[in-house]
């Protein structure tokens, strides 16, 4: 009977990384966080809380579809939110709100009612598992924010905390979702010993890509950085592009405007001249995926910081070959959706 990778001894689980390492050619310190990723993924769909759990984001791409080639390090899911304010959505279809000041009120009282959830309902679960199996960890919680730092047995450059941020929102269905399998990267690599591994309900990867391609769109008309990690987004369009799911999102003109009409409402933005940012026109042929300027370097720099911690597996494009890939990915959005 194979061992539970999380019960052995820390020597043992340094060792069976290793070998992982040997095999995979990945990072140690990267094998290891993405176990801690599955484990929390188990602990919450083995719950009730995954009835109303939606996976997604980059982290969601990597294992559950396999569509990028880089290292993903923490969870984003969407608490439905018809189960948190089933009171406010009623019998919305949509479940958006209709006009700006009740979409003020709908995100005031998410604001109020998820940490309270996370807090109440999320904690206890994580704990509970945790302590059942006596693992190294420790739990905070930072607001809708919920953290697993695990006691780690290599480290990187830094850049990769040993710390699994899962975090919450709850403006949303998180629609269309379907069950999906998710193991670790180390599984199959050491004999002998069991990875963790889970089923969540997942984001479908053509919602991604206009999550994704969207977000971009606000940082080059806003042409700065939120933070740092940002330049993943880049990536991930490229990567799904690749796999197929671009063409797929493109063809789809009703999620295409579904998710320019969530966007509108809940994340008004601006651009850097102050007008408001058009998600419509965005997904139906003004579309861009290209930064300029400052917002160009910050990019690059934040780009050089993923590739020299190894989050990138396998070999990395150069980022002017990257920005090449979104510039003809934009050209063919934006053709797409002026003809459809």
């Amino acid at each position: 009977m194979a061992d539970r990778f999380l019960a052995l001894s820390k020597d043992d689980r340094r060792e069976a990384l290793a070998v992982a390492a040997a095999r995979t050619g990945r990072p140690i310190h990267l094998l290891e966080k993405d176990v801690w990723v599955v484990w929390a993924l188990e602990a919450l769909y083995s719950s009730k809380l995954g009835e109303h759990l939606v996976f997604k984001g980059g982290t969601s791409l990597s294992k559950a579809y396999g569509a990028i080639r880089r290292f993903s390090e923490d969870i984003d899911l969407t608490y439905d939110i018809r189960a948190l304010a089933a009171d406010l959505v009623g019998d919305n279809d949509e479940a958006l709100p209709k006009t700006r000041s009740e979409e003020k009120r709908w995100t005031s009282e998410v604001r109020k009612r998820l940490p309270v959830w996370v807090a109440e309902s999320v904690e206890p679960v994580i704990a509970a598992a945790v302590r059942g199996q006596s693992l190294p960890a420790r739990i905070r919680i930072e607001g809708d924010t919920l953290y697993l730092d695990y006691e780690a047995v290599s480290s990187g450059s830094g850049y990769v905390a040993p710390s699994v941020m899962l975090e919450f929102g709850a403006r949303s269905t998180g629609e269309p979702a379907s069950i999906r399998d998710v193991g670790c990267d180390a599984a199959g690599f050491v004999d002998d010993v069991e990875f963790p591994k889970a089923s969540p309900r997942v984001m479908h990867a053509e919602r991604t890509f206009w999550e994704k391609a969207t977000a971009i769109h606000v940082f080059c008309l806003q042409e700065r950085l939120r933070g740092d990690r940002f330049a993943r987004h880049w990536h991930d369009v490229v990567r799904l592009d690749d796999a197929g799911f671009a063409d797929k999102a493109f063809a789809d003109r009703q999620l295409a405007d579904a998710v320019a009409k969530h966007k509108s409402m809940f994340f008004a933005e601006k651009a850097a001249d102050r007008s408001p940012i058009d998600y419509a026109a965005a997904v139906n042929g003004n579309l861009v995926l290209t930064p300029s300027g400052d917002g160009l370097r910050a990019l690059s720099e934040d780009y050089a910081k993923m590739v020299d911690d190894g989050l990138l597996l396998g070999d990395s494009e150069p980022f002017e070959q990257l920005i090449e890939r979104c510039a003809l990915l934009q050209e063919r959005a934006n053709k797409y959706g002026t003809t459809k």
